[in-house]
């Protein structure tokens, strides 16, 4: 079986539609994250791909989110790549992750920057799919300033790159990319500087192509996608109407080929 199901969601801490987490108990947090692990269930997905998710910070309840969906959502494997991390008084511990069905391994978490409240990053793994080889990033980029996320997709390329020199005899195919790009819509914006970047490896196609994700009440910006090698065939990429998070989620289905 060489067929992956693959979700993309920023999950805003688990605050649904909230403006700003911290203003709601551990049990109404817990009740809401449980509404996100039914949904994921539905969408049975192999692997999902979460930002903005929490391991303990006092602002969402101070309790491990990833390993509270990776219970209720059923998933055997849990990665947790923390990229904002504060001790003291108030205390906060948050990042990337993957849910997956597959073992995670050769994983890394990489935050750009340490700044102790919003810093962002990536988080990359291998799962094995049938007898198939497959690595996978998931980012979340500044959502201010597009200069920076420039400068960020340059440094995920550069990871990258490094990871393809040392285990390219593994890989079936090049990196499945995807995340939350913040990007503002223009053409030379992250995920079309990211894809001609990994143009290095292979022809990427950016998926949705015209789906927008943010707010999820009524979206008007495409910040939310998953970016695919050529020889990988989409058989399905759909934005997911849900108003979990201020984020809907994107849910894409893909081919990886016969093993080599």
């Amino acid at each position: 079986m060489n067929r992956l199901r693959l979700v993309t969601y920023n999950i805003a801490h688990g605050r649904g539609l909230r403006p700003i987490q911290g203003f709601q108990s551990k049990r109404s947090m817990q009740a809401h994250l449980r509404r996100i692990a039914a949904l994921l269930v539905r969408l049975d997905a192999d692997v999902v791909a979460l930002q903005e998710i929490d391991q303990d910070s006092r602002w969402a309840g101070n309790f491990d989110h990833l390993e509270y969906l990776r219970q209720h959502a059923g998933y055997p494997f849990a990665l947790h790549g923390v990229t904002t991390r504060r001790t003291g008084l108030f205390n906060l511990c948050y990042g990337n992750a993957f849910l997956s069905r597959h073992p995670l391994e050769e994983s890394e978490a990489v935050a750009f920057g340490r700044r102790t409240v919003g810093e962002k990053g990536f988080l990359f793994a291998e799962i094995t799919v049938g007898e198939r080889r497959v690595p996978l990033i998931n980012l979340h980029l500044h959502y201010r300033s597009r200069a920076a996320r420039l400068r960020q997709v340059g440094e995920v390329f550069r990871y990258l790159e490094k990871r393809h020199n040392a285990r390219a005899p593994f890989w079936a195919v090049p990196p499945l990319v995807c995340g939350d790009f913040n990007t503002s819509g223009k053409a030379s914006d992250a995920a079309a500087g990211l894809r001609a970047e990994l143009a290095y490896f292979a022809p990427y196609a950016l998926h949705p192509e015209n789906g927008r994700t943010f707010p999820s009440p009524l979206p008007t910006r495409a910040l939310d996608f998953v970016l695919v090698p050529e020889g990988v065939a989409v058989t399905r990429c759909e934005v997911v109407r849900s108003w979990l998070s201020d984020h809907r989620p994107v849910l894409a289905e893909v081919e990886l080929g016969r093993a080599g």
